[in-house]
């Protein structure tokens, strides 16, 4: 592997001053974006108290985590436990929103789609569990930035339709 495959590979777990700014930004979305899915949780007569409680959970550790992770990029591996929460929320919406009509599920299900995709995301390229093209290695590529352009048009989509249902 050259050095500079090998240095790119784990820029998501370092002090990189440019992957920082992504983490940053990260930090900012996820304290607004999540925000607002907890609150239209929790504001659904129909959800599961416990889907609601594990969204809140998930908002209030995902930015705190972010953030320290900037002084200990290592705590980044931990960030598993917030998108575990936020992800076991949004499952648990799911029944209810079926069962409340069109536009709300088709609203639940791409916000479950976006953020399984950022899960799975997270898993391939920040904890590398598994091999990454090289087309993607680089945390700046074209390719991770189309996905990650998906990612956040299924979460926006998701909301918007989420909170008209």
């Amino acid at each position: 592997m050259s050095a500079v495959r090998a240095s790119a590979m784990r820029i998501e777990l370092s002090a990189n001053a440019r992957f920082t700014g992504r983490v940053r930004r990260l930090a900012g979305v996820a304290a607004v974006a999540l925000g607002v899915v907890w609150w239209l949780a929790a504001t659904d007569a129909a959800a599961p108290r416990w889907a609601a409680t594990a969204l809140l959970m998930g908002w209030w550790s995902m930015t705190p985590l972010l953030m320290m992770s900037l002084l200990r990029p290592s705590l980044r591996l931990l960030l598993v436990v917030p998108s575990t929460l936020v992800t076991l929320g949004l499952l648990g919406m799911l029944p209810g929103a079926f069962a409340a009509g069109e536009l709300a599920a088709v609203g639940w299900a791409s916000l479950f789609a976006g953020i399984v995709l950022g899960d799975l995301l997270g898993l391939w390229f920040w904890l590398r569990l598994a091999p990454v093209p090289a087309a993607l290695e680089h945390p700046f590529s074209r390719g991770r930035w189309a996905l990650i352009v998906v990612h956040v048009a299924c979460i926006l989509v998701g909301i918007a339709l989420a909170a008209l249902g």
